[in-house]
C-alpha cells in the first residue's frame, strides 16, 4: 500500500458498517490504520464485526434517525479515539417498486428521514468535531448512479439521492478553508443485500440487470467501494472535494 492510502493514527466513523458495503468500509480502513467506530441499528452483526477487529474498532448500536444516536457515535469517536479525521455516511434504505403519483406521504417521508435528514445530522456533529479538533478531515457520503440517471420506480430514492450530492458540494464549499474535504460516492450495481432484496421485489433476473446496468456485464462487489472510500478518507485525494465518484462499471459513462 501507498503510503498516501494509510490511515495510521486516523479515526474514522461508519454509519450502515454491519453488513455489505458498510462492512467492507469498515474493514479496508482498519486494515489501512484506522481506528474506526462503527454504527449500524442491526446490533449482534455489528458487535461481530467490531469484535473481530479488536480494539480498533467500537460498535454503536442505534437508527441514525434519532439523534441521540448521532450524537453518541461521534462522542465515542472522540472520548474513546480521542478524535475524529475522517467518516463514511453510508446507512440508507431503498424499497420502492411504484411511481410518482402512486407513492405515499409516509414512504417519502420514511426515505428522506433516513436517507438525507439523517445524514445532515450526521454531517453536522461530524464536521463540528473535525472543526473543533482543527486538524482538518474527510467525509464520505454515499450517494447513488440515480442521482445522475434515474432507474423506474425510484421517485423518492432518486430525489434522496440528489439532496445527498447538494449537501456534499455544499459542504465542500464550506469547509475547504478548514482542510475539511467532503465528497460522495456514487455506486452502481453492487453487489449487496440491499441490490438482492431490490430485484428480488421487481422480480428481475440478476444476469439481465448486470448486462444492462454495468459495461463489464457484473455487479461490482463491496470491497470495490471501499477501497474509493479509502482513497477519498485518506492523503491520496488531498486535492480533491466536492466531487461525485461513479463506481459504476461504466453505467454512466456511456
Amino acid at each position: 500500500m501507498s503510503e498516501s492510502f494509510s490511515m495510521q493514527g486516523k479515526v474514522a466513523v461508519v454509519t450502515g458498517a454491519a453488513g455489505g458495503m458498510g462492512e467492507a468500509i469498515t474493514r479496508t480502513l482498519v486494515e489501512a490504520g484506522a481506528r474506526v467506530v462503527a454504527c449500524d441499528r442491526a446490533a449482534e452483526p455489528l458487535r461481530e464485526l467490531c469484535g473481530s477487529l479488536g480494539d480498533a474498532a467500537a460498535d454503536v448500536a442505534g437508527d441514525i434517525t434519532d439523534p441521540e444516536t448521532v450524537r453518541l457515535m461521534v462522542a465515542t469517536a472522540v472520548d474513546r479515539f480521542g478524535r475524529l479525521d475522517a467518516a463514511v455516511n453510508g446507512a440508507a434504505i431503498e424499497f420502492e417498486r411504484v411511481p410518482l403519483h402512486e407513492t405515499t406521504d409516509e414512504d417519502f417521508e420514511l426515505m428522506m428521514a433516513v436517507n438525507v435528514t439523517a445524514l445532515f445530522r450526521c454531517m453536522r456533529a461530524e464536521i463540528a468535531a473535525m472543526l473543533a479538533a482543527g486538524n482538518g478531515g474527510s467525509v464520505v457520503n454515499i450517494a447513488s448512479t440515480n442521482a445522475f440517471k434515474p432507474q423506474p420506480n425510484q421517485p423518492a430514492y432518486t430525489a434522496s439521492k440528489h439532496a445527498v450530492l447538494g449537501l456534499t458540494r455544499s459542504a465542500a464549499l464550506d469547509y475547504a478553508a478548514s482542510g475539511i474535504r467532503v465528497n460522495a460516492i456514487c455506486p452502481g450495481t453492487i453487489d449487496t443485500p440491499m441490490l438482492r432484496n431490490a430485484m428480488e421485489r421487481r422480480g428481475r433476473n440478476p444476469e439481465e440487470v448486470a448486462k444492462r446496468l454495468s459495461r463489464f456485464a457484473r455487479f461490482g462487489t463491496p470491497q470495490e467501494i471501499a477501497d474509493a472510500c479509502l482513497w477519498l478518507c485518506s492523503g491520496a485525494s488531498s486535492f480533491t472535494t466536492g466531487h461525485a465518484l461513479a463506481v459504476d462499471g461504466g453505467m454512466l459513462g456511456a
